[in-house]
């Protein structure tokens, strides 16, 4: 286990949730804080059903470059269907679904374009439900 303080003591605060519907039925949720001072976010995904601890202790950090989004796959169900991740602005990024196998897409302005793949900010739906069978057309490229 690694441990991690990337607020430099500074007090960080319960901020939020988003919680990942399908079908209205709930399937996990993003739990959000945020730093008192530099208002910085930091997140971690709750699956129903899973019990596993995470492999770090404290909040868990993102690189300056990057923000938290949920990656949502199109064609899986329930808890395997989205991701928590840390999104690149812009070009190819992997990361990991939730079977643990390994992802590439390409990303615009924050956004994920693939035809398996669409993703929303954290940030822009802090306490709102997400009902994740409702692909974007705009993003079906």
């Amino acid at each position: 286990m690694t441990t991690s303080d990337p607020t430099g003591g500074d007090k960080v605060v319960y901020f939020g949730v988003i919680n990942i519907n399908e079908h209205g039925k709930t399937m996990g949720s993003v739990d959000i804080w945020r730093s008192l001072l530099t208002k910085e976010m930091f997140c971690e995904e709750k699956r129903l059903g899973i019990l596993e601890i995470v492999d770090y202790l404290g909040m868990p950090k993102i690189d300056k470059d990057k923000k938290w989004a949920v990656a949502v796959n199109r064609n899986f169900k329930d808890s395997l269907r989205w991701r928590l991740i840390k999104i690149i602005k812009e070009g190819k990024m992997t990361f990991t679904d939730a079977d643990d196998n390994a992802v590439e897409v390409n990303v615009r302005d924050f956004k994920i374009i693939d035809p398996e793949w669409w993703s929303f900010l954290v940030e822009e739906n802090v306490n709102r439900n997400m009902e994740v069978v409702d692909v974007p057309v705009n993003d079906a490229r």
